[in-house]
């Protein structure tokens, strides 16, 4: 006798939106069985529709009558019925065609077994002992903590790298794996021990059949798979590569157009793909943990003409190469409202260069034969407050002539120019060394260095950059002000390695001045008027600093022209 029926997760949506209520009709599209550990039977509902609301049955359905066990109502006899069988045993998923089982030798390559090429032992016992037993595969959507043996056949979809941590509890490191198959998706971990016995064996891409892990509640704040539990896994675990992949899908994105990102709610977790109309090079900041991490922006663009400025982190900012605009998915990105609309990648998120997918071939198509004639507008302006704002293009001649800046709130402009002269006097200073303090520290006679907001004495220093330039176009210059992070990408180098060449080789340090001049960006900037001992004047503060694709400025310009003669 079965104990009921569960919803798979991805069905959550029609009990949170109050479609699935008692006496509503539902038709039933796609179901499995799992026997519990006391042979109870618990049907799993992976796919189903509601066809007709409570209202609409009047709040009853026909004549129901109570199951009696053992009654003329049962659907078969009990002496009809094998041993071990259950009416409901029989699903969609088992008649569906194509392989459904693996074998139960699960050791593969991922476990200590006999060699395949060792000789072959007699069997001493019976035949029947000495065949392996089919293991049933069952689908993601059915899983639950309440399982105990169990198979799935899935693909990765997204490995990630080691990450470690310590703490008071001890140190520790990790990796996780994102798998799909077609009812569903899920996250799998492995900690410690296991990161060295999995790693290296885990491909992207590939099919696996594991089993003998843990299934728990998953913790959303590392997670953005559309499922309530993850796995964890432990020293029994099994993981072996699936030749047949057949039925197993390779990529499952909800995509959300850019031109849309302005209506989603700030830190939803989206899909999209756009191609790489520019990339920054990779910086470097300090996290509140005092942990320095890579950093690099990307713009994205879509069909609807609209970009959006992506960041990425770690490795991935490290390696990315944008050179040839390809195209990009970004599943699990995090959406931002800084500087108006932007995204940025998380740990879970998966990051997909010229995927072989239907929807990157077409945007690939489009943005070669029209896509990059297009005037794109951007949903980013870094610094900008408030709502959604687009790219100000500028020249320094209308800074000046339009009076930008000079009102009561900050303004912003983004302008093409050339870095005409850097001052490398004082352009780096001791900063107190706390994660969240950059102000200046003061070397006390006892040799400690000394913070006045944080109250504090620390054995060091952190250096940081306060750069001051002379930019100027073709029409006008302009003195700007660079900070730690636009300071490094405008040097290429972190405040850290040119504190230590100012130190131990001047000269290399003026090299690097040298060649940072007389090269061309685009420069966001910040202008407000600032008053100092009663002398106003308008501050230009570089907030980011981009690249310049010529080919996308000439087709700019190409457009102001056509604009004037119209």
């Amino acid at each position: 006798m079965f104990e009921g029926f569960v919803l798979s997760s991805q069905l959550n949506t029609l009990v949170d939106e109050k479609q699935l209520v008692p006496y509503c009709l539902c038709k039933l599209k796609k179901t499995t069985v799992n026997v519990l550990a006391d042979g109870r039977h618990v049907v799993i509902v992976i796919d189903m529709e509601v066809v007709m609301s409570a209202k609409e049955t009047g709040e009853r359905i026909g004549a129901p009558t109570p199951f009696i066990s053992g009654g003329k109502s049962q659907l078969e006899s009990p002496k009809r019925r094998s041993p071990g069988a259950s009416a409901l045993s029989s699903s969609p998923l088992d008649s569906q065609p194509g392989p459904s089982r693996c074998q139960s030798s699960m050791g593969g390559a991922f476990s200590k077994k006999t060699p395949s090429n060792s000789p072959a032992k007699t069997p001493t016992h019976s035949p029947a002992k000495t065949q392996a037993s089919p293991v049933k595969v069952v689908p993601i959507a059915s899983l639950n903590p309440y399982q105990n043996k169990w198979t799935i056949k899935a693909r990765v979809t997204n490995k990630s790298q080691i990450r470690t941590w310590s703490n008071s509890r001890g140190d520790g490191k990790l990796f996780s794996i994102d798998v799909i198959d077609e009812s569903g998706e899920i996250k799998i971990t492995a900690f410690n021990n296991e990161v060295d016995k999995f790693f290296p064996l885990v491909e992207n891409d590939k099919v696996y059949c594991i089993s003998k892990a843990t299934i728990k509640m998953a913790n959303k704040k590392y997670s953005t798979l559309k499922n309530d539990y993850e796995i964890s896994l432990h020293s029994n675990t099994t993981i072996v590569p699936c030749g047949d992949s057949e039925g197993v899908p390779t990529l499952s994105c909800d995509f959300v157009p850019i031109a849309e990102l302005e209506n989603r709610e700030k830190d939803d977790i989206i899909d999209v793909i756009g191609v790489c109309k520019s990339a920054s090079e990779v910086s470097c900041v300090t996290t509140r943990a005092g942990r320095e991490v890579s950093k690099r922006s990307l713009g994205l663009m879509d069909t609807s003409g609209k970009v959006v400025t992506v960041t990425l982190w770690g490795d991935e900012a490290e390696k990315f190469d944008g050179s040839r605009q390809p195209v990009l998915v970004i599943r699990g990105a995090r959406l931002s409202d800084f500087g108006g609309v932007s995204l940025s990648t998380v740990f879970s998120s998966t990051l997909l260069v010229n995927p072989d997918i239907p929807e990157a071939l077409r945007l690939r198509a489009w943005y070669d034969h029209e896509g990059h004639r297009l005037d794109s507008q951007s949903l980013t302006t870094v610094g900008s407050v408030g709502g959604a704002a687009t790219v100000s293009w500028k020249t320094l001649s209308d800074v000046k002539n339009e009076h930008i800046g000079q009102g009561e709130k900050a303004e912003y402009f983004s302008c093409v120019a050339t870095v005409l002269y850097i001052r490398k006097e004082n352009c780096l200073y001791q900063a107190c060394p706390t994660a969240d303090c950059s102000k200046k520290v003061v070397q006390q006679h006892s040799g400690l260095y000394r913070c006045d907001k944080c109250n504090r004495e620390f054995p060091d220093f952190k250096p940081r950059l306060l750069l001051s330039a002379n930019i100027a176009d073709y029409g006008e210059n302009q003195w700007v002000t660079c900070f730690q992070d636009t300071a490094e990408v405008l040097l290429g180098h972190s405040a850290q390695t040119l504190s230590q060449l100012k130190a131990m080789d001047e000269e290399a340090f003026d090299e690097v001045i040298q060649k940072a001049s007389f090269t061309t960006h685009i420069f966001r900037t910040r202008v407000k008027l600032e008053t100092y001992n009663d002398e106003s004047r308008v501050k230009a503060i570089v907030m980011e600093i981009q690249p310049l694709d010529h080919r996308d400025y000439s087709r700019r310009l190409i457009s102001n022209i056509r604009k004037m003669a119209a």
